[in-house]
C-alpha cells in the first residue's frame, strides 16, 4: 500500500522484508543520534522475526524521490482508562539532512489518521526531554505531554531477578 502525500515527490509505504537492513540501519542511526548506540542488542535476524513472523510492530517508510529517507514504528497498544486501543509511536527517525521537509510531520499525521480510521482513543509516543525541537515541533502540532508519568524499565539482570518473585512467593 503506497499513500500519496502533498509534498512533491514524497509517499509513505508499509516496510516489506526486503526493507529489514533499512529498517535494522535507522533504528542504529537513531540510537547513535540519541547516544544509546551501546543499548542496541538487536539484530537483523531478530528483526525480521519480531516485524515479519511475529507481526509484533509495524514499519511505515518515507520515501522522497525514489529513497527511503526515514522510518516509523509502531504498535498496537490499548487504554484502560478510554477502554479501546490505541497507537503507540516506538520510533520516527528522518536522515539528518532530509529534515526540515516535513516529512516526519507527514509520516506522523499517517499515523494519526491510521489512529483514526481504526476508530482507536489516541496516538502516543516517548521523547528525550533533551530533545527541544522535537518538543517544541510536537506540541506546535498539537501533542501535550502527559504529566506525572515516569518511565520505569525492568531489562538485563534486573529483569531476569524480579522475575522469579511471583514463583518464588507460591513454593512458600
Amino acid at each position: 500500500m503506497v499513500i500519496e502525500t502533498v509534498i512533491d515527490n514524497f509517499f509513505i509505504r508499509y516496510a516489506a522484508e526486503e526493507d529489514n537492513p533499512l529498517v535494522y540501519k535507522y533504528i542504529r542511526d537513531l540510537a547513535a543520534y540519541e547516544n544509546e548506540l551501546d543499548q542496541v542488542s538487536a539484530t537483523e535476524e531478530l528483526l525480521y522475526q519480531a516485524l515479519f513472523v511475529n507481526r509484533d510492530a509495524e514499519v511505515i517508510l518515507g520515501v522522497y524521490k525514489g529513497s527511503a529517507v526515514g522510518f516509523a514504528m509502531f504498535h498496537k497498544s490499548f487504554s484502560t482508562f478510554l477502554g479501546k486501543p490505541g497507537l503507540h509511536l516506538l520510533d520516527l527517525y528522518v536522515e539528518p539532512e532530509m529534515r526540515g521537509n516535513g516529512f516526519g510531520k507527514a509520516m506522523l499525521s499517517f499515523l494519526a489518521d491510521l489512529t483514526v480510521e481504526k476508530g482507536y482513543g489516541r496516538l502516543e509516543w516517548w521523547v528525550h526531554d533533551w530533545n527541544k525541537s522535537a518538543i517544541e515541533r510536537y506540541e506546535k502540532w498539537g501533542a501535550s505531554i502527559v504529566n506525572y508519568i515516569r518511565v520505569y524499565r525492568l531489562c538485563e539482570s534486573d529483569l531476569s531477578d524480579f522475575s522469579g518473585f511471583y514463583q518464588n512467593s507460591l513454593r512458600r
